[in-house]
């Protein structure tokens, strides 16, 4: 490799003035006709003093060196006009060489310098390298000094956001394009007119951001912890909003942030990292995103983390490229904290002719210039830089002119578009743009890290990547996301839960309601002992059933605690992280779920009323009519008449006690005698039409099922007593002013008053299960507001003296209650489910809830249900359907024989329609079907 001409803007030693400094001196690279002629005059006099003795000595040889002089200076006046006819362009290099990227950037802009100056002959690139030491003013004023005192014509590099934001700056200071290296915290939509010099070689954080939340999404871990380098710039604080942003879009947030400073203004950085995580400790999230840190702050966060017991079986780190593009470079020692580490770095093909020559020279180059470089392969920063110096490059070749200067160097730049090492080149208003950029998925382990798959912002996760770029085999996000390959912290297998497990020094705090209106739910007794308190009830049975199948999987520990307060000030607890969690029979309200998380119902829930029985005797008089409604009497109706008058008709013609009555409604009045004596089934009357026989046959089964069902509804009727509830409705509550009762400690209170519309006055806190047969025996009030679990066990003990109202008001149901993005809650509420699909759900209802043995043996419904019309639909269906072809069958007959009858044709000519009509019907009165 051929060298490559550099010089730094920092160094403080004097430029030689040598010959050969003063031909290639930088600062005139275009010598003038007049400065060649001085120069060849001095060289010419300088050769002259030395061959001036030689000549004294030996006169013989002064043909031949004269000869020799001019042939020196006429090739020395050639060379001087050819460098006078190249073109050198300055590039600035802003780089820290103290760091593992510096290093990358250096080594390979000069690859890239070099390779360009060994095919260019009329134009040389020239890089000047300024040290930025990670400061953004250092780095604004090494670019400063390189635009105005080094004639550089672009700036490539700088490492952080930081820096480029300045040296952007002066790039519009002095019209200089800035080619910059670093990633940007998020996509800066006034970045163009801020900064107009400023070119983006790297894309922003988002798709990397991005990509991490898919992977919090996947594995449902609802709270997550922030780690990063805070530099005292507003760049991280983009990045963390942006996180949280993705976070808030798949149901997660940020739990806490761990602000760690440079590690330059650490005095005891060990010190100051291991405060920052002794916070951690205090938070429930497991889930670190390390968003930005510096490689050395770096080391120690997770050298740290690892003494303190934070990368283990419950915990999992997540990491930028800032950190997993540098997995190569760091000794075992530092990999070895970092065991099942999962990072995004950007994906770039290894495959091309290019990058393997590119990977052979830097490999080279880096190892002699940094032996003491553990790894001395080519990341992503060093290919970047690459890039950046072939943009430069390919601008160059772009310029139409000559002469190049800042601003058509960067119209140049700006639409440049080339095939780079990594991927596809080309901007759009100052950003890199093209195809959506892929990253790699990388695991932790060993000494080294493995490639589980990939991710792009078009495809989500895949498994492969084409040599084109394209994907080969996509996972989705609903298979499962890289089965059996993640290594996680501890070498677990199993994916961790990603929240710390409640210990014996820290217990999960569990509220109970010390004081409650029904006993069978939670009871708490104390027995004069506080250290002694006893917990029982439904609730906590249930809720031990449940710690017996999450001990399948995990334990931790808990304790109870009784809060003898309102159950809002309850679910307020675990809000303001009083409590851990609340086991009870707490309503799931939609104003207590914004702040609190409720598991999966464990009972249903609602608003009854409750209220004494009256009786309903005076309506016994009219019970003959309540085994069918008013529906199924109509059409029974419709279908008696329909009957009446197709039996009438088949036997009119046929039955002599039809013929012998000599008028028609006498014939009616047989007709329905004889159809009505059928419901009793006393018919005795002859038949002599076989379409009456198929009709009344029909009729008769459809009789048959009618009685049996009326007989039997109305005896269900007549043993069941009689009674009704007391009060009509709510309305008639209020109208009268009448006093009502309720669990004060309950939302009931407040539903009563904002939302049925009840005046404080009128409403009576009963904080008894065991009160309120009293009170509304006594008239003190007149209707008890119960939830739907109160109300049953109420009237599974009081059935034969009260009932519920049909009215009822319905809610969400009970619940068990615990903090906003709480892990146990959706183990707690799958546990549920088991439970209600093992049956014990209903086991513990039956042992806490059972009826007492009178209201086991009678029923206190005395509301017995009419028939309707939908049990016997097909039924009259049939009858109807029958009775019809019947007539039908029946009428085509009479029509075909009155024609037989009537063959005159002048007469069926003559007759209009109403005298037609009128013969048949004589006709019809007149003949003997029979016959």
């Amino acid at each position: 490799m051929s060298p490559v001409p550099t010089s730094s803007v920092n160094s403080t030693a004097k430029a030689p003035t040598s010959l050969p400094s003063l031909i290639k001196s930088p600062q005139n690279p275009n010598q003038n006709h007049w400065s060649s002629i001085w120069l060849t005059t001095i060289m010419g006099a300088q050769v002259f003093h030395c061959i001036l003795p030689k000549l004294r000595e030996s006169p013989s040889y002064a043909l031949p060196l004269l000869c020799l002089l001019l042939l020196l200076l006429a090739g020395t006046r050639t060379a001087l006009a050819d460098d006078a006819s190249i073109q050198t362009v300055s590039i600035g290099a802003i780089v820290d060489e103290s760091t593992r990227i510096g290093k990358e950037h250096k080594v390979a802009m000069n690859i890239a310098v070099a390779g360009f100056n060994s095919v260019s002959n009329d134009l040389k690139l020239l890089l000047r390298f300024a040290n930025s030491s990670r400061d953004p003013f250092q780095s604004a004023s090494s670019a400063v000094e390189l635009a105005k005192e080094s004639g550089a014509q672009a700036i490539i590099g700088m490492e952080t956001w930081q820096e480029a934001a300045l040296v952007a700056q002066v790039g519009n200071l002095y019209r200089l394009p800035v080619i910059s290296l670093a990633t940007a915290p998020a996509t800066q939509p006034s970045a163009q007119e801020r900064w107009p010099y400023l070119v983006q070689m790297a894309r922003s954080y988002s798709d990397q951001l991005s990509s991490i939340s898919a992977i919090v999404r996947y594995y449902n871990w609802p709270k997550v912890i922030a780690v990063y380098e805070d530099d005292g710039y507003a760049g991280i604080t983009s990045m963390l909003n942006l996180l949280s942003q993705y976070l808030q879009q798949i149901g997660s947030e940020v739990e806490y942030r761990v602000a760690l400073p440079p590690l330059g203004s650490m005095a005891d950085p060990k010190g100051v990292i291991l405060d920052q995580l002794v916070k951690v400790l205090s938070r429930e999230s497991r889930v670190f995103i390390v968003l930005q840190t510096s490689a050395p702050v770096a080391v120690h966060l997770f050298r740290e983390a690892k003494n303190m017991g934070l990368i283990g079986r419950d915990e999992v780190w997540i990491t930028t490229e800032s950190i997993s593009s540098i997995l190569d470079s760091v000794n075992s020692t530092v990999i070895s904290s970092m065991q099942g580490l999962i990072g995004t770095k950007t994906y770039y093909p290894e495959t091309s002719k290019e990058f393997q020559n590119f990977y052979y020279s830097f490999w080279t180059e880096f190892r002699a210039e940094f032996p003491e470089e553990l790894n001395s392969q080519p990341g992503i920063y060093a290919m970047r830089a690459y890039d950046a110096i072939k943009t430069v490059v390919t601008a160059l070749k772009q310029v139409k002119n000559k002469t190049v200067s800042s601003e058509n160097l960067l119209q140049s730049i700006q639409s440049t578009k080339f095939s780079g090492l990594t991927g596809e080149i080309s901007f759009e208003e100052g950003e890199l743009s093209g195809v959506a950029r892929v990253y790699t998925v990388i695991n932790v382990v060993g000494k080294s890290y493995k490639e589980l798959g990939f991710w792009s912002s078009q495809l989500g996760f895949f498994d492969s990547v084409a040599e084109n770029g394209g994907r080969n085999a996509n996972i989705g996000i609903s298979a499962a996301l890289f089965p059996g390959l993640v290594n996680w912290p501890g070498d677990l297998k199993d994916v961790p839960r990603g929240w710390g497990m409640p210990t014996n020094a820290k217990p999960l705090k569990i509220g109970v309601p010390g004081r409650t209106s029904f006993e069978k739910f939670v009871k708490v007794e104390t027995a004069g002992d506080p250290n002694q308190t006893t917990y029982s009830g439904y609730c906590i049975d249930l809720f031990l059933e449940v710690m017996k199948i999450l001990e399948e999987s995990y334990t931790f520990a808990y304790e109870f605690e009784a809060f003898n307060g309102t159950y809002d000030e309850l679910v307020d607890c675990v809000y303001n992280k009083t409590f851990d969690a609340v086991v009870g029979d707490v309503t799931i309200l939609a104003n207590r779920s914004e702040h609190v998380e409720f598991t999966q119902p464990y009972a249903k829930s609602g608003l009854a009323i409750i209220v004494p029985f009256k009786s309903k005797e005076y309506r016994k008089a009219w019970l003959f009519t309540k085994p069918f409604t008013w529906r199924l009497w109509l059409i029974s109706a419709v279908m008696l008449l329909c009957t009446i008058i197709t039996v009438w008709a088949l036997e009119k013609g046929s039955n002599p006690g039809f013929r012998d009555s000599p008028k028609d409604q006498n014939q009616i009045l047989a007709a329905m005698w004889f159809i009505l004596s059928s419901i009793f089934l006393t018919q005795k009357e002859k038949i002599h039409s076989n379409y009456t026989r198929v009709v009344v046959i029909v009729w008769l089964f459809v009789v048959f099922v009618l009685t049996q069902s009326y007989t039997a509804n109305l005896t269900s009727m007549l043993t069941v007593p009689l009674l009704e509830p007391k009060i009509k409705d709510i309305a008639w509550l209020k109208e009268n002013n009448k006093l009502v009762g309720c669990d004060g400690d309950s939302f009931v209170w407040d539903y009563l008053t904002n939302v049925l519309g009840f005046e404080t006055a009128n409403i009576m806190n009963v904080s008894s299960q065991f009160s309120y047969p009293d009170l509304l025996n006594r008239g003190n009030i007149s209707a008890a507001f119960l939830e739907l679990p109160y109300a049953r066990v109420f009237l599974n003990q009081y059935c034969d003296s009260f009932t519920q109202m049909n009215q009822f008001y319905r809610f969400e149901g009970l619940g068990f209650v615990f903090q906003k993005g709480s892990p146990l809650a959706a183990d707690v509420s799958e546990a549920i489910l088991q439970l209600s699909e093992k049956g014990v759900l209903t086991a513990l209802d039956q042992k806490w809830f059972a009826p007492s043995p009178e209201c086991l043996s009678s029923s206190t419904n005395s509301d017995v249900e009419p028939l309707d019309i939908g049990g016997f639909w097909f039924l009259y269906l049939l009858s109807g359907v029958i009775s019809t072809i019947c007539f039908v069958v029946f009428l085509i007959r009479l029509i075909k024989k009155y024609k037989e009858v009537n063959t005159t044709p002048t007469i069926r000519m003559k007759k209009s329609i109403k005298d037609k009509l009128i013969r048949f019907w004589k006709y019809f009165e007149e003949v003997d079907t029979a016959t």
